[in-house]
């Protein structure tokens, strides 16, 4: 059975191919002005395009949220749940730098969840980490220790090189616990509630508000 190899275009169907697409569109000139329109030439080499010259800046790139620990998703995604899991178990790991960082976020998010304490926040919480005794001490010990803290419930304090690979090492441990390694600066208190705009205050009154008594008729002593 023959195979198909594709066949480079000759310079000469090129020009034929011009010629035909400048009968098509006499506007157009061979330097190709237009701007929604590129030739085959210009298909092959981008540098001919008109867009080409352009004075616009390329577009930028989205920044990336999270590091990627040199490991690919799943990998990254499996450490980072024991990591959190182990630090809400023992209160205090040690680790690089780098994965310190990502550990703090995703355990701050972890209190916050047990803080909330619904069946919905029970459920993310239980997607993430590991062990029914890390969920329990996440919505009952730690959700009452912190529950007068509004963030910053962990903090990171660096150690030293590590032998081998010079890897910064650093300790990440909860805040406000017993044998801490340091201080924790007092908590402040929660913000208060945001104060409710006058059409959602009206609305609310308007179902909050008690029935009113229907008039009593004045009594004979007050007649008189």
């Amino acid at each position: 059975m023959a195979r198909f190899r594709p066949t480079k275009l000759s310079s000469s169907c090129n020009r034929q191919s011009d010629r035909r697409l400048k009968s098509q569109n006499p506007t157009r000139s061979s330097s190709a002005q237009a701007t929604n329109y590129q030739t085959p030439h210009e298909v092959q080499n981008p540098s001919l395009s008109p867009s080409a010259g352009s004075s616009d800046p390329p577009p930028i790139a989205a920044a990336m949220t999270h590091r990627k620990l040199g490991r690919n998703a799943a990998h990254r995604v499996s450490m980072l749940k024991t990591m959190v899991s182990q630090l809400v178990k023992h209160e205090r790991i040690e680790t690089t730098v780098a994965k310190a960082k990502e550990v703090r976020r995703l355990a701050d998010n972890m209190v916050q969840l047990g803080k909330e304490g619904t069946l919905d926040a029970a459920r993310r919480a239980a997607a993430f980490v590991r062990g029914d005794d890390v969920m329990h001490k996440l919505f009952t010990e730690l959700a009452y220790r912190y529950k007068d803290r509004a963030g910053g419930y962990t903090r990171i304090l660096r150690t030293r090189i590590r032998v081998g690979d010079a890897a910064p090492m650093a300790y990440i441990e909860f805040v406000d616990r017993e044998n801490e390694l340091r201080e924790a600066k007092p908590a402040r208190p929660q913000p208060p509630p945001r104060p409710m705009d006058p059409w959602a205050r009206s609305k609310a009154n308007q179902y909050w508000a008690s029935p009113k008594d229907p008039p009593t008729p004045p009594s004979e002593s007050e007649e008189q």
